[in-house]
């Protein structure tokens, strides 16, 4: 039987997220199942962090779409020979209506539809983490702060300015770090105490004694509610329940930078729930002096791993290659082509002639020849063909393609999946809009 430093803790992902603003991106996937930074998906932030802090016992509530986040699960988060067993194991839980001919009804019934795995499991604090948002974190310095404490509940809480935080739930605390009020989007933020100018909102990240947990969840479902913990939850608990913010910049990654191969590592969060936020994560990763390190070997981001070629970069047919502040995955290839702050996801192919300017290519693209693309973003498996230009002209772009109104970045979704009849035949173009 397990028992670390802080006692059997058990890790709940909630992965179930529709990620409607990530239209088209979600359309045949979940959010947490999402394509990130070349060679990862979103889930694989929530993952790493639980198993870098030593927590090696996750269960995964999948729920809309889950096909491609199964497999990616199954794939390479899946501990092998003697180390499987029941303290040991990250294993895909999707919703089976326990509580009802219903699907999770937020992010508490969800914990609530799988309190027999928290029984099963004998669990003395839980720790609830999201699977949609980018960030690294040491999870034991959180638990740590929640032990001294003597924390029923602890909530991990990001520092913005208060001019940003009402787009986000707001934690209001008092001088001790104790949650006093738990206020979604207000208008005018509470302030960190001594930190004027700035207020602590809400990562969607808890660790719940067990008790405290049963009890809630219990009360929460004979209640009409929506069922989530911040919006209803939390704000219930706050007078009856020892709960507190964790302050996440106070979290120190370990290691140092050394020779110059890779900068010091530091926490880091990030909402991706936009396509403007999603793209904007990955071009803040594309400078030396990002604010994210994937080189820090004593916290890795760990991922499926592919037997795939090497990217590979290639003069051809008279085009020298140019390829800057890029993240390239394996297999990509850019042939006689420019390549500019974008994100080259694996299996990619650019071809003689083409220009891509921060944009992100998804696995198995193919980009023909002088194609110009620019602050694109192209989902898997899809062609550009040759002498196309997308990113040059909105009204143009607004026919063919997606592009967001708040930023205007274009988005080309996946093709249309097609049946084994010819592509030339009225019948072998299905539109799968439907199980979408």
């Amino acid at each position: 039987m397990q028992m670390g430093k802080y006692g059997r803790t058990l890790g709940i992902i909630l992965a179930g997220g529709k990620g409607e603003r990530l239209m088209p991106l979600t359309k045949y996937r979940a959010k947490p199942a999402v394509h990130f930074a070349a060679k990862y998906r979103i889930v694989d932030f929530a993952l790493s962090n639980l198993i870098n802090s030593g927590i090696f016992s996750i269960y995964v509530l999948v729920q809309f779409k889950s096909q491609s986040l199964n497999e990616h699960i199954e794939r390479g988060w899946q501990f092998g020979g003697a180390l499987r067993g029941r303290d040991f194991f990250v294993t895909l839980v999707p919703a089976q209506m326990w509580r009802g001919e219903h699907w999770f009804q937020g992010t508490a019934d969800a914990v609530y539809q799988n309190l027999h795995l928290v029984t099963l499991y004998d669990a003395d604090r839980v720790c609830i983490f999201a699977a949609d948002h980018v960030y690294k974190m040491d999870v034991g310095q959180m638990q740590e702060y929640h032990m001294d404490k003597g924390a029923d509940i602890t909530v991990a809480a990001n520092v913005v300015p208060s001019s940003e935080a009402s787009a986000f739930g707001v934690i209001h605390v008092d001088e001790t770090g104790r949650i006093v009020d738990f206020v979604e989007k207000p208008e005018i933020p509470p302030e960190i105490p001594g930190k004027p100018g700035f207020s602590y909102v809400s990562m969607g990240n808890y660790i719940f004694e067990r008790e405290i947990l049963e009890e809630s969840l219990i009360e929460d479902a004979r209640l009409p509610t929506s069922h989530d913990f911040g919006r209803d939850i939390i704000p219930r608990l706050v007078n009856k329940a020892r709960i507190f913010a964790y302050d996440f910049s106070t979290n120190v990654l370990p290691g140092k930078e050394q020779s110059g191969c890779w900068r010091e590592d530091k926490p880091y969060w990030r909402d991706v729930g936009t396509i403007k936020t999603y793209w904007q994560a990955q071009m803040d990763l594309l400078p030396y002096e990002s604010e994210m390190t994937f080189y820090n070997p004593k916290w890795p981001i760990r991922t499926v791993s592919y037997a795939d070629p090497p990217a590979y970069i290639c003069p051809m047919k008279g085009y020298s290659c140019n390829v800057q502040s890029t993240l390239a995955a394996e297999g990509s290839r850019v042939l006689g082509a420019s390549v500019v702050q974008s994100v080259l996801s694996r299996n990619c192919l650019i071809m003689a002639g083409s220009s891509v300017e921060e944009s992100l290519i998804g696995d198995g693209v193919i980009i023909g020849e002088n194609c110009r693309l620019r602050r694109v973003i192209v989902d898997s498996h899809s062609v550009i063909p040759s002498n196309t230009e997308i990113g040059f002209d909105p009204e143009r772009d607004r026919e063919r393609f997606t592009v967001d109104p708040g930023s205007g970045i274009v988005v080309i979704g996946m093709p249309k999946m097609q049946l084994r009849k010819s592509i030339d035949s009225p019948k072998g173009n299905f539109d799968w809009s439907s199980f979408s």
